[in-house]
């Protein structure tokens, strides 16, 4: 069958008894890059929060910012590493409930913290979710009283403060972000 016989299906979560998830297209799932069939982690990466978004889906995140599972994700989970004990927890739940189809095991591509050297796992944060009129008047303010060489520079940056649609601001990093 295609994948488009699933759209409006649902199916039982493998890990949290009694949720039930929606079954649903996103373009940015194909044959070529995989089974066309994937989970997704809205509160984990920009495809799938996008695709949440579009469907209103919460975006429930079950991990906190030590990188550990949260309450929400359950008893056998909470407090276990997601990078480390935490996969073959999963792992296991997906045996038990004769939901794993397949393992096998695969290198994936986590971006790296260039300090640690350590995979960093992306989450949603509240502070991504601003004002953005706030933001930026509060930003065209401060800026006009700071002094800038040359002068002429300052209208090109108000400028490009005023064309700004996104903002994020960030306390993910004490060092801030680029």
């Amino acid at each position: 069958f295609s994948g488009t016989d699933l759209v409006d299906g649902s199916c039982a979560h493998p890990t949290i008894p009694g949720k039930v998830s929606p079954l649903l297209p996103a373009n940015h799932v194909t044959m070529a890059k995989g089974t066309g069939l994937v989970h997704t982690a809205p509160a984990h990466g920009m495809e799938d929060y996008s695709v949440a978004s579009h469907h209103q889906l919460p975006t429930d995140c079950l991990v906190d910012e030590s990188g550990f599972f949260t309450e929400a994700a359950g008893p056998e989970l909470k407090n276990k590493n997601v990078l480390e004990e935490g996969n073959e927890a999963v792992i296991r739940m997906l045996q038990a409930a004769g939901s794993l189809l397949k393992e096998e095991k695969y290198v994936h591509s986590y971006p790296y913290d260039w300090r640690t050297k350590k995979p960093m796992i992306i989450r949603a944060s509240k502070q991504w979710f601003v004002n953005t009129a706030n933001v930026k008047a509060a930003a065209q303010d401060v800026l006009k009283k700071v002094k800038v060489i040359p002068t002429s520079a300052m209208n090109r940056m108000l400028e490009m403060l005023d064309r700004r649609t996104f903002w994020c601001i960030s306390r993910q990093r004490c060092w801030g972000v680029p």
